[in-house]
């Protein structure tokens, strides 16, 4: 195994993670700047007001992008177990 599979793989590995943490991560971002946004309009200052939405939001994008979460997971594990041999070989 040479420097550049394993430079290879650790990046495919950090694209795979980008990509299946971003649908939560960015709405729950939303939601929380939406929830800031209300409090310092409305000048309600309560510390966990912004939790259940965000919660709620995120298990609503979990529910929507999992099944495509899922199929990456799935797709790059494949690739990576079709591999193997390639990488024990050194070629």
């Amino acid at each position: 195994m040479t420097d550049a599979q394993i430079i290879e793989i650790g990046l495919f590995t950090m694209t795979i993670i980008a990509k299946l943490s971003a649908p939560i991560l960015l709405t729950t971002l939303a939601v929380g700047f939406l929830i800031s946004l209300f409090q310092s309009v409305t000048q309600i200052q309560e510390q966990t007001l912004s939790f259940v939405p965000k919660a709620i939001a995120a298990g609503g994008a979990l529910l929507l992008t999992g099944n495509w979460m899922l199929h990456e997971l799935v797709s790059y594990t494949t690739q990576l177990y079709a591999r193997i041999p390639t990488l024990l070989s050194g070629s």
